[in-house]
């Protein structure tokens, strides 16, 4: 009887739009998708977007689902709403319908980091659970619902990358030089903005910023409020934190699974740059021989 009445229960909604769509969005040929996978530095980019393009809106937690929304976060009538052109957030792998999309991509050994702590957050493991196990699964998928990382990224260079339509980021450029990064963004949606726009949006847009929104707003925005609230949702908000956190095994299958798409990307490998360092003293042995 449960299961009947459950079935009712989404068959109303589905009536009456108040379903959350996620996959099953209904795209607009004007909209844009803000897509990474998960734990990429989606979040961060969201805001700095939302503050560059809606400044008057004052983007925070509580309002941030409505201004740049996640299909899973607003009902298909909330949605359909919004004024257009809509930027969109999402994390889903390759859907030929998005037609315009700013992807962001993030080094997968401090994904893997940044996931393993979410996922605590989120009470989905535990304290003790052991990385490595994490990792391997990570690897396979298993522990996102969008394919995995390598499946993810590759997919979306695969069909899209130098089509005019399509804008890649990597969350270690945005850290490095985050105004340039964003007037690429601002380029990308045919805006014109001032520098001082530029920095204004970039400095309500900081980490320092955003964790003390999420100190004043965590019970109240979907992605924390059911989450445990000792361990933050803006971390450190550095790139190269797998040097220093993740186990050697782990970056090692990391790499293995990945390594080649990883190094078109910018990210060296441990084993390619120890191979530039052995070919280094080779050649510095070599001189000092002769």
């Amino acid at each position: 009887m449960g299961a009947v009445i459950q079935r009712l229960i989404a068959g109303m909604k589905l009536g009456l739009r108040l379903n959350h769509p996620r996959r099953n969005l209904k795209v607009l040929p004007d909209d844009v998708f803000i897509v990474s996978y998960p734990k990429s530095g989606n979040t961060w980019t969201r805001f700095l977007i939302a503050n560059l393009v809606y400044p008057g809106a004052s983007p925070d937690f509580t309002n941030i689902d409505r201004i740049i929304p996640a299909p899973g976060a607003l009902t298909e009538r909330q949605l359909s709403r919004l004024p257009r052109p809509r930027i969109v957030k999402s994390h889903e792998y390759f859907d030929p319908r998005y037609r315009r999309v700013i992807y962001l991509v993030r080094d997968p050994r401090d994904v893997a980091l940044s996931q393993y702590h979410f996922q605590r957050k989120r009470a989905a493991i535990d304290d003790q659970h052991p990385i490595e196990q994490f990792v391997a699964r990570f690897i396979t998928g298993e522990t996102s619902p969008y394919a995995s990382w390598g499946e993810n990224v590759a997919g979306w260079l695969a069909t899209r990358y130098h089509h005019p339509g399509f804008l890649l980021l990597r969350y270690e450029d945005l850290i490095v030089d985050t105004e340039s990064e964003l007037a690429k963004v601002a380029s990308f949606l045919g805006l014109t903005v001032s520098p001082e726009r530029l920095s204004e949006a970039v400095r309500r847009s900081s980490a320092e910023t955003m964790r003390k929104l999420e100190e004043k707003q965590a019970l109240k925005w979907a992605g924390t409020r059911q989450t445990r609230q000792d361990i933050p949702f803006i971390r450190t908000a550095k790139s190269g934190n797998w040097q220093t956190e993740l186990p050697d095994y782990c970056v090692a299958m990391i790499e293995a699974a990945w390594g080649p798409l990883m190094r078109w990307l910018g990210y060296a490998t441990v084993h390619e740059q120890q191979e530039k360092g052995d070919t280094l003293i080779e050649a510095i042995g070599e001189r000092v021989s002769s």
